[in-house]
């Protein structure tokens, strides 16, 4: 194909200079490997020959040959590190072309008209992005002909799943094109061969820095690293003007297919980035931290980006948009993709075991509202009333000693400095203690953790499918979706709980889903958003007045006893 030839384009002409300027760098380490060896041949040839005959030169003689054995040891060192490190991969959920022909046939046939060739496999990621990723795992290979050795294997495009709900086939097939255009020059030799080359010493770093490493072992793959990264240093800039100009070539050859309607595309996308940032921070974080992972996340971006539709009056632009295919349909199972996808994004970005469990299991969007925001509430109501035990706080006057209620906590809380740091210092402990004892250890309330990266498949995969064994033993490199909760926080959401739990046992309540913003409180069918701020009226300034009032409104009875797990 044409792709491979990138000399008609000025940016791909680029990418191939910048290229050959990292070839060459390899080329000149080498050069300094051998050097010690090429001057040992040299002094040796010259007694042979009667030249530089005497005991000094024979003393210099046999100096260089020692120098040049022990560089060429090391050079086989560095190259077998780097030809044995494993370039870092990202965590996907692969999608074979059984599962998903048509979409296979609408990148293929992208990639013809881009005159491309086409990605190996497709994949999906749950985030945001799409992007091509090579994953021959091919070792540094040697001498000048390596760079004749194209890359046989094209790179993997990798989708994000978001796209895939909320985009239309159309908005797809647009946004993919300066992805699929990229094929090109990835496949041109030269330009294969600078990255395997740059992945290599990368990779290499990253080996040497890996713990659990004994000192014989240890020592010789540090000194690896620091010639790796020696290289890598002089690498640096030609490598990132190398990419520009790859994705300068790509994005030049893909405003051939339609780019007007690559224009609006790009509108969808930060669309379903804003969607999915919303439905992660502040409908899946709430689940994972309860111990579910919504098993359709994918699915739930249609809807938040539905609902911020309407709020934002665009609904009837949004519905003639609707109306068209969306991209999910190109593959056969979306559902099991989705599901494959969720389990992911919820290991990812806030850790959890690869397998079900008590203490680790999907659950749907139509029992989110039961199974997550009304055991939510009641867990930290809980949580809040065993603090409040331990800080010796007697019971409400009015109430039954045996029971809990709202009227407690207010009373605790009601009044100028009141100890509500001390409420909060416990609460905060007790959130810390409980989720390190809790299954999938080291996930944490604010998104973050450890999970091991090998061992169980996800949903709609074996053990040996796990996408994250690519990761190896060692710990994720989980994306906290938040920082930490201060002890204020944490306190102000533990009262905002036993209020609902208060106005679901006591007003006729119910909890709901929001997905834009979250567990909800329902009165009469409609959402009371109205909560925060007497809530924290109480636990900052102790005025309860505020909040009194609000409970007076919706009907909830302060003293009457709450139902807790």
């Amino acid at each position: 194909m044409s792709g491979i030839d990138v000399g008609e384009e000025p940016g791909a002409r680029a990418a191939q200079a910048r290229a050959l300027a990292l070839l060459r760098i390899r080329s000149r380490a080498l050069a300094v490997a051998i050097l010690p060896a090429a001057v040992a041949v040299v002094l040796f040839a010259a007694d042979a020959q009667g030249h530089l005959a005497g005991p000094a030169w024979d003393a210099v003689r046999w100096t260089v040959l020692g120098v040049a054995v022990v560089v060429l040891l090391v050079t086989v060192l560095v190259a077998v590190s780097v030809a044995r490190a494993r370039p870092a991969m990202s965590p996907t959920v692969p999608v074979p072309e059984e599962g998903a022909p048509d979409l296979y046939r609408l990148v293929r046939d992208l990639a013809d008209r881009l005159d491309v060739p086409a990605p190996s496999a497709i994949a999906l990621t749950p985030d945001c992005d799409s992007w091509l990723e090579d994953r021959t795992h091919r070792a540094l290979r040697k001498g000048p002909g390596a760079s004749a050795e194209a890359a046989d294997t094209a790179p993997v495009l990798v989708i994000g799943s978001p796209f895939l709900w909320w985009m239309r086939v159309a908005e797809l097939r647009a946004v993919l094109a300066p992805v699929v255009a990229g094929t090109g020059p990835s496949a041109h030799p030269d330009i294969a061969a600078a990255r395997r080359f740059v992945r290599g010493l990368d990779a290499a770093i990253a080996d040497a820095a890996a713990p659990g490493r004994g000192p014989v072992r240890g020592a010789p793959l540090a000194f690896a690293g620091w010639v790796a990264r020696l290289l890598l240093r002089a690498c640096r800039d030609h490598a990132a003007e190398m990419e520009r100009c790859v994705a300068a070539a790509a994005s030049m050859r893909a405003q051939t297919v339609d780019y007007g309607l690559r224009i609006a595309a790009q509108e969808q996308v930060g669309l379903a980035y804003a969607g999915w940032d919303r439905l992660l921070t502040r409908v899946a974080l709430p689940a994972w931290r309860m111990g579910r992972w919504p098993s359709r996340l994918d699915a739930g971006v249609v809807s938040a980006l539905t609902e911020l539709s309407r709020r934002d009056r665009l609904a009837d632009g949004f519905a003639l948009r609707l109306g068209e295919r969306p991209a999910c349909d190109l593959l056969e199972e979306p559902g099991v993709a989705d599901e494959a996808a969720s389990l992911l994004a919820a290991r990812l970005f806030h850790g959890g075991p690869a397998e079900n469990g008590p203490g680790w299991a999907p659950v749907d969007w139509q029992q989110y509202p039961d199974e997550v925001v009304d055991r939510k509430w009641r867990s930290e109501a809980a949580r809040l009333h065993r603090v409040l035990d331990t800080l010796g706080v007697p019971r409400a006057a009015a109430a039954d000693p045996a029971v809990p209620t709202l009227a407690r906590v207010m009373e605790h809380l009601s009044g100028p400095g009141g100890p509500g740091e001390a409420l909060a210092a416990g609460i905060g402990a007790a959130v810390a203690r409980e989720e390190a004892e809790a299954p999938g250890a080291g996930s944490t309330g604010h998104g973050g953790g450890q999970v091991q990266g090998q061992g169980h498949g996800g949903a709609g995969s074996g053990p040996a499918d796990d996408p994250l064994d690519l990761w190896g033993p060692g710990p994720l490199p989980l994306f906290p979706l938040q920082p930490p909760r201060t002890g204020t926080e944490l306190l102000a959401d533990h009262v905002a709980a036993m209020v609902c739990c208060a106005a679901v046992d006591t007003a006729g309540a119910a909890p709901g889903l929001d997905w834009l913003d979250g567990p909800a409180l329902l009165v009469g069918g409609e959402r009371r958003a109205d909560l925060a701020t007497p809530v924290l009226s109480l636990v900052e300034d102790g005025d309860p007045d505020p909040l009194l009032s609000w409970l007076a409104e919706v009907g909830v009875r302060s003293d009457k006893p709450v139902r807790l797990v």
